[in-house]
């Protein structure tokens, strides 16, 4: 079971950040925390608090055991920059660059399995299939209702072809 957590516009440098998020990736969760307590860096703090965060949503949400969480997957990516004119010699003026970072993780624990339903849940979930005739050939082929992963599929197909928005050859 995947439990997600976030945290957006923090003011610090998603290079410097990466730093500290490769210490604690793919450990446990009781692990991490005790690293990120003693890390030196600025990041470390910021994250050890979205960690435990993660570790309460897990313990109260999910019905985990913190002793069985494991860091999956953390990742800092770039949010907006905020550029502030800093002055210089000669009325002149320099661009200073304020980058922010969005973190999140994602922890894995065990499975919890789900209690069995009764006879009469078991029957209304059960996917019908219809019988439909290719008007070309004639023969007959079963149609059921589309999983995600057709969804995902077409997703995939949509994502190939080009844009609507892109500018076409010669126009500027």
């Amino acid at each position: 079971m995947e439990i997600k957590a976030a945290v957006k516009y923090l003011r610090l440098s998603p290079t410097k950040t990466r730093l500290v998020i490769d210490t604690i990736r793919g450990k446990k969760a009781t692990q991490a925390r005790d690293i990120l307590k003693f890390a030196p860096q600025k990041p470390a703090r910021l994250i050890a608090k979205l960690l435990q965060s993660a570790i309460a949503n897990a313990v109260n949400n999910f019905e985990q055991k913190e002793e069985d969480l494991i860091v999956k997957k953390i990742t800092a990516d770039v949010g907006p920059v905020l550029k502030r004119l800093f002055p210089r010699a000669h009325g002149r003026g320099d661009i200073q660059r304020k980058p922010l970072t969005h973190i999140n993780i994602i922890l894995e624990g065990p499975d919890k399995k789900l209690k069995k339903k009764s006879a009469s849940s078991v029957g209304s979930e059960i996917v019908k299939a219809e019988a439909t005739a290719d008007k070309k050939s004639g023969k007959l082929f079963k149609k059921s209702k589309s999983t995600s992963s057709d969804k995902n599929f077409n997703k995939q197909a949509a994502g190939d072809r080009k844009s609507n928005y892109q500018r076409k050859t010669g126009e500027r």
